[in-house]
């Protein structure tokens, strides 16, 4: 569970030189976002999930939140899903250590049910919270492509509520030329090993149009 931060930490939240994000290096984002609380989800989490991945990735992927297991290990993309995530890639033909992944929101939002915690999606207020840190993250990497996973990471993009289904594919955000494609998480919920096939088989497709976009995220 995070501490309350101290109040230098939160004047170097609010620095933002005017651009209404983050600003500096990766390194100095992820550092002031330990200490964030820019929305309440840090009362619980374990600690915040900040991104990883190379500062001049051609891609940048986007999730929702962190899950249980990257709240207790700190990294982005660990879990179930990021195997799935890392398999796909593998498969499409792309370079997993080229990508920068990150999340919509940075602390896992959860319900507890006895000694498990359930995944509880964020909400618009904290989807919108933790953009400062979002595209901060962005403006320092500069990638040459942005991919959203899923609707709250759409959302967070592109300012305004996204049916993934229908908007699939290329697409525009306000500031980044960006792709639209579902949480690997989805692949996981498939409700039988056919539909499973089905949906991974058509995210592999997403991957490799990424690739086609971005060529230099190739393997």
């Amino acid at each position: 569970m995070r501490t309350v931060a101290q109040p230098d930490v939160l004047a170097r939240q609010g620095r933002n030189d005017e651009t209404g994000h983050a600003t500096g290096s990766l390194t100095a984002m992820r550092q002031e976002a330990e200490h964030c609380t820019r929305c309440p989800l840090y009362r619980n989490a374990t600690q915040t999930v900040f991104g990883e991945g190379p500062r001049n990735a051609p891609v940048v992927f986007v999730g929702e939140q962190p899950g249980d297991q990257e709240d207790l290990a700190g990294k982005p993309f660990v879990g179930p899903a990021g195997r799935m995530f890392d398999k796909a890639m593998e498969e499409a033909g792309l370079d997993r250590s080229r990508a920068y992944v990150t999340n919509a929101v940075k602390h896992f939002k959860f319900e507890p049910r006895g000694k498990r915690r359930l995944h509880k999606r964020p909400n618009a207020g904290e989807v919108r919270a933790c953009r400062f840190w979002l595209e901060g993250e962005l403006a320092a990497i500069k990638p040459d492509l942005v991919v959203a996973l899923g609707a709250t990471a759409a959302q967070a993009l592109a300012l305004q509520a996204v049916a993934v289904t229908k908007m699939r594919g290329p697409f525009s955000f306000p500031q980044h030329k960006g792709f639209i494609t579902v949480h690997p998480s989805s692949l996981l919920r498939a409700p039988d090993e056919e539909s499973r096939q089905l949906a991974y088989r058509a995210f592999l497709k997403d991957l490799k149009r990424i690739g086609d976009l971005a060529p230099a995220i190739r393997a």
